[in-house]
């Protein structure tokens, strides 16, 4: 059977790392091997890593779950789970793949089930070659992640910190903590088994080739930084949109959440500490989190009006999605019907730093909005005078630049051109990038390239200790004042809509109108 690694000439994609970076040998174990993310997310993106031979050759993957599997089970199950989608050379590709896999049966808050798993891995190492090196990834509910991560060290499967090899890892998926307080009781019961450079806080959001693009865009070229501040940039959308509501049961975790923890404060806190950071000294891991805090230690320090003023939170009521009937979100499944957690939520802030004092940053993501889309938009000054005829609305067009997120990654650059003719008028012009266009494929799954980092040793793309508490101080203050006696309720919008109106309220003092997307 020929190893994974020949097929990556049929696939420019999936082509193999610089030996500098391959990975060093080491056994995987997916805490909750069983569940959706493992077969949605996971399991995919090392299978893909397996087709680039972008995984070690010595390499084990052990699915521990509650149920009495075998082997041959899991295999069997993952099997199904990536035939499905797995490309023409499936079946060149899986007979190597599979003989990776191996399940390890046990409960999370079990002692002696990790002391079983201490003994497989031992095995793999003389098995597999894993050299003792582990991964372990809590693809679980978060009211696991503390008795996992006892048990690890009480096992003694966490090797000290200071140890460089063999090494151990641990991944946590977001949520980390649903406010400041319980993030920081999670941190101290983390950094009592693992030292800081052991914990990969995962946002699969900064694993997507357009997030990392952000970077790229602003210190890879000479043209955007200088003018890359207050002087020149009149306000910063970031839009996270979705048409999806409650499928899939999701009515009842969300209803606990809602859009701020669920969005806001992890996903669109990366996404605004990347476009307002100061330029790093290195790409290293430090200096690029370094910087990214920085930011979010600049949020605003908001009492309960200041909250009501600059953040509007809404639910959405019944509608259509294309054309498609759609119940309101107090009708959803797992729902409560007297719910005040808001599905939507739109903020404007301003950072106290020297770059951006006076530039509002706008801030929306909602569900059961029209479209999927995620971007980020840098609104430039109008120019100072006006030479040109006026059209419209009696305003020429500001510059924008749009970095998409998702889908159809990319970015443009709009700017006035004149309109053929005898008249002195202007009309807006676009260039254009697009991902599949300029490279022939498409960016590759975040969780591929995250998954590779944390083989890797590099944290750089996950977050750290301060910024997540940072992040959560911000959201806190605000989850707080909602919670306050004479606290505005959730105002509603239609679902198909683009949010409530007190949402476009909140630019208009800014002389600005959200993006039409």
């Amino acid at each position: 059977m020929p190893e994974p690694t020949s097929v990556t000439e049929s696939n420019p994609l999936r082509e193999a790392l610089p030996r500098a970076r391959v990975p060093e040998p080491c056994a995987i174990v997916l805490f909750g091997s069983t569940g959706d993310l493992a077969h949605r997310k996971l399991m995919p993106a090392l299978f893909n890593l397996a087709r680039g031979g972008n995984l070690p050759s010595e390499c084990a993957i052990v699915g521990f779950a509650r149920r009495e599997w075998t082997d041959d089970d899991l295999r069997a199950d993952y099997e199904k789970t990536l035939s499905k989608n797995g490309g023409s050379d499936f079946r060149e590709i899986w007979p190597q793949f599979a003989s990776r896999l191996v399940f390890a049966p046990g409960t999370f808050d079990d002692l002696e089930s990790y002391r079983k798993l201490k003994d497989k891995l031992e095995e793999l190492d003389r098995t597999h070659g894993t050299r003792g090196n582990r991964i372990y990834y809590l693809a679980v509910s978060p009211e696991f992640f503390s008795t996992i991560i006892a048990h690890l060290g009480a096992a003694g499967l966490i090797y000290p910190w200071q140890q460089e090899t063999p090494w151990s890892r641990v991944v946590i998926e977001k949520p980390f903590g649903h406010d400041l307080a319980s993030a920081l009781a999670l941190n101290r019961e983390v950094s009592r088994v693992l030292g800081e450079r052991q914990v990969y806080r995962i946002d699969h959001y900064l694993g997507k080739e357009t997030v990392q693009n952000i970077l790229a865009f602003r210190f890879g070229n000479s043209i955007f930084e200088p003018i890359w501040n207050r002087r020149h940039v009149a306000a910063v959308q970031v839009t996270v949109a979705e048409e999806v509501g409650m499928a899939g049961g999701r009515g009842s975790y969300y209803d606990t959440a809602g859009a701020i923890r669920d969005m806001v404060q992890n996903h669109m806190m990366q996404l605004l500490s990347l476009v307002a950071m100061e330029p790093p000294v290195d790409l290293s891991a430090d200096a690029v989190r370094n910087e990214k805090v920085k930011v979010l230690q600049t949020l605003p320090d908001w009492k309960p009006d200041d909250v009501y003023r600059n953040v509007v939170r809404a639910q959405y009521t019944a509608g259509s999605i294309e054309g498609v009937e759609v119940p309101g979100y107090l009708q959803e499944k797992g729902v409560a019907p007297d719910s005040k957690t808001a599905p939507y939520v739109a903020m404007r802030l301003v950072l106290n730093t020297w770059r951006w004092a006076g530039v509002p940053f706008f801030l929306r993501t909602g569900k059961r909005l029209p479209k999927r889309a995620t971007e980020i938009a840098i609104q430039f000054h109008r120019p100072p005078t006006e030479l040109f005829e006026l059209e419209g609305d009696g305003h020429s067009g500001a510059n924008q630049l749009v970095m998409r997120i998702q889908p159809n990654e990319g970015a443009s650059l709009s700017f006035e051109a004149k309109i053929p003719g005898s008249r002195r008028r202007l009309q807006e012009v676009r260039m254009d990038f697009r991902y599949g266009t300029a490279f022939a494929v498409p960016p590759p799954e975040a969780y591929e390239r995250l998954l590779l980092d944390v083989m890797l040793g590099d944290p750089t793309l996950f977050t750290r200790t301060d910024e997540v508490e940072s992040a959560w101080r911000f959201i806190t203050a605000i989850l707080d004042a909602w919670q306050q006696p004479g606290a505005p309720p959730p105002v509603n919008y239609v679902a198909g809509s683009w949010g409530p109106e007190a949402a476009d309220e909140l630019l208009k003092a800014d002389g600005a109108k959200w993006r039409r997307l």
